[in-house]
């Protein structure tokens, strides 16, 4: 007799209470090579009301036209949480995101600035238990779609953070080798460790970005992070490189995966990539399966 069904787990809330770190630019580079060069389908939301991760994939004429239209994670929200209604999730699903030809199957919920003001609505209304209930059922229709889940979330600890970090399956954290975010990691520690029987996302582990790679100042933090087996970091860091921040420019015709990770800054993203899908298959007990494109996306990424 087969025995049950495991749960796929495969969400990941990427923060750091510090900002500032290279968050949303390297979830954008791990998207993007998961996509090239591992044929994963990769979906990000976009929980920062700053909606950096969605100008970096899409032009401002197609962001400001999906915000107008209502197709962004706050108006999937509004209607899941404030005004209790049944979303169809794949409406807000944009494709054809990603200006590097080889991934083709790079997803996004974009964002909009007026997560902010949802939230003080939620807090208003005291309907933290509504959001969190909204935020689960979202998960868990797109676990099963997509490889990976990328919620890309804003430095602090707001309440619509902590409701992705208590229904995701697992908190990725981007951290810089200085002590203001060494002490953001500790700050995020402190706050896991409240409320236990809420539950809370799995530790997939610390990635140690914007490293200088000739700074004894840097390599002391890097040693300090790693010794601390809390933090499970990467074998792996990332470099600072100017090619990391250009990365984080949309550009107006498609590029190579190499054009636009070019040399030590696209070895390390890959290295980066594939520790995190054996992290993902260990946990799960086998490597998640790469699939076809998910979905027909709702709403096209043109201008």
């Amino acid at each position: 007799m087969d025995g049950p069904v495991r749960a796929i787990r495969n969400s990941i809330a990427v923060m750091n209470t510090k900002g500032g770190v290279g968050k949303s630019t390297l979830v954008l580079a791990l998207a993007e090579t998961l996509s090239a060069h591992f044929r994963k389908n990769v979906l990000i939301i976009d929980s920062d009301s700053q909606a950096s991760i969605s100008s970096m994939l899409l032009t401002a004429a197609s962001l400001h036209r999906l915000q107008s239209e209502g197709l962004t994670i706050v108006d999937l929200l509004v209607s899941s949480v404030l005004n209790n209604v049944p979303v169809e999730w794949p409406r807000f699903v944009v494709g054809g995101v990603s200006d590097v030809d080889e991934a083709r199957t790079v997803y996004l919920i974009p964002s909009d600035m007026q997560l902010t003001l949802f939230e003080r609505e939620v807090s208003k209304e005291e309907l933290h238990a509504r959001l969190r209930s909204s935020i689960s059922t979202l998960l868990g229709n797109v676990r099963g779609v997509f490889d990976v889940i990328f919620i890309d979330c804003p430095p602090g600890l707001s309440i619509l953070t902590e409701s992705w970090l208590r229904e995701a399956d697992y908190h990725f954290s981007p951290t810089k080798p200085d002590y203001i975010s060494t002490c953001g990691l500790e700050v995020f520690r402190r706050f896991k460790g409240l409320n236990p029987e809420m539950g809370f996302a799995e530790n997939l582990g610390v990635c140690i970005n914007m490293k200088e790679g000739h700074s004894s100042v840097d390599a002391d933090y890097h040693r300090w992070l790693t010794s601390n087996p809390e933090n499970r970091c990467f074998t792996q860091t990332i470099p600072r490189s100017s090619a990391l921040q250009h990365a984080a420019q949309l550009s107006s015709v498609e590029r190579s995966y190499v054009a636009k990770y070019p040399g030590d800054s696209g070895t390390a993203i890959k290295a980066i990539a594939e520790e995190l899908l054996a992290r993902l298959a260990a946990a799960n007990g086998s490597a998640p399966a790469s699939g076809t494109p998910p979905l027909a996306p709702a709403a096209a990424a043109t201008s």
